[in-house]
């Protein structure tokens, strides 16, 4: 793998290079700024807490943090987040690395690692699951799997248990798009029978250890250590409550999101990933090229595209940059993975609530900073 801190690309991209070097490495002015932003925000929506990280064209980093985990500890940049369904970008950079070596292929249907399953068509291809656009039902929506997964917070679910709870499909394979966890409940499935091991140690073999990421764990096949952010919140109880959910049971909640969510990172090693990954560190250009094409997801939301286990994110929410990453949000937590390709830069928002509006600000208000910082050079 060639060093990370020296690949560039192109001519432009050194010019940025030494663009960014001279104009943020040190700049004391840009970091009051960013740091105002965190503040200000837990302030208008009541957050507790909040950890951001930036990385530059050079491989500058930007830690952030503000507010609190509990009582008056406060948070820490070294701590852990859940980033809910980020996890996503995971997986398919996992399915992409199996592609490379020959062993998957973006149009190999479903059934040539899979058994039939109830409402799940076999001819559906590994690009459906990763772009949503299989129609399979999303088996959150239907509210008996909630029921049952309240009845036992400690139950580890199966795969197979949770592919019960499917209904019809929403439409024929490649007809539409529909974000569905059950699509990368699959695709880990896939990843794990072919692979013969666990997808965390393949998410090891693949990424961390490469890569150096030392604070990087999935839930239910491995220990979370205790020096997470605490989270607050119901636990999905919608009954208005809103305590400390940090260790309470949960594993019902995180086996059943096997492949969809379940990872727990530092904001600086997701931010440290994202740049991997889109400045082509981890993955050949090819699969790169792949992991971009988006597909239109309709109204509503906070993106108007998804790639290959990639978001692309409205303007509204990045300050009308051209971004994309994946956001994500688990028991007490919101995530945003954002990744601006006009300046080679990754920022990465957690918060300790699961409050969509508060990250969007945040990750809006950081690239307003960076951006006025850069056009004013």
């Amino acid at each position: 793998m060639n060093n990370l801190h020296s690949k560039i690309h192109s001519y432009t991209g050194i010019f940025m290079l030494v663009l960014f070097s001279c104009s943020f490495n040190s700049d004391e002015p840009v970091n009051s700024d960013l740091q105002r932003v965190l503040d200000k925000a837990l302030s208008k929506y009541n957050v507790k807490g909040v950890s951001a990280s930036i990385i530059y064209p050079d491989w500058s980093v930007w830690n952030g943090v503000s507010g609190i985990s509990y009582d008056t500890v406060s948070i820490e940049p070294d701590m852990l987040y859940a980033i809910g369904s980020i996890t996503k970008n995971f997986v398919a950079a996992l399915t992409f690395k199996l592609i490379e070596e020959g062993i998957l292929a973006l149009d190999d249907p479903i059934s040539k690692w899979l058994p039939p399953y109830n409402h799940i068509d076999s001819t559906i291809t590994i690009r459906q699951l990763l772009n949503h656009t299989s129609g399979i039902y999303m088996y959150f929506s239907n509210q008996q799997i909630w029921d049952d997964l309240k009845k036992d917070r400690t139950k580890v679910w199966r795969p197979d248990e949770v592919l019960n709870y499917i209904k019809e499909p929403y439409f024929d394979p490649g007809e539409g798009f529909r974000y569905s966890n059950t699509n990368y409940l699959l695709l880990a499935m896939i990843i794990e029978k072919i692979s013969g091991s666990t997808l965390s140690s393949q998410f090891k073999k693949y990424f961390w250890q490469p890569l150096n990421i030392k604070h990087a764990y999935l839930s239910i096949q491995e220990d979370i250590p205790n020096n997470q952010a605490h989270v607050f919140g119901d636990n999905f109880n919608n009954d208005g409550s809103y305590k400390d959910l940090t260790f309470l049971p949960r594993a019902s909640h995180e086996s059943i999101g096997f492949g969809s969510a379940g990872l727990f990172m530092t904001a600086h090693d997701l931010a440290y990933w994202c740049q991997s990954l889109f400045e082509g560190n981890i993955l050949t250009k090819q699969s790169i090229s792949e992991m971009l094409k988006f597909v239109p997801t309709g109204f509503g939301g906070n993106m108007d595209g998804y790639g290959l286990g990639v978001q692309r994110y409205r303007r509204q929410i990045t300050n009308g940059q051209i971004a994309y990453g994946h956001s994500g949000a688990n028991i007490g937590t919101s995530a945003s993975m954002v990744y601006l390709p006009d300046y080679h830069i990754s920022v990465v928002v957690m918060i300790n609530d699961m409050n969509h509006d508060c990250t969007e600000t945040i990750v809006k208000k950081i690239i307003d900073v960076l951006v006025k910082n850069i056009k004013n050079i």
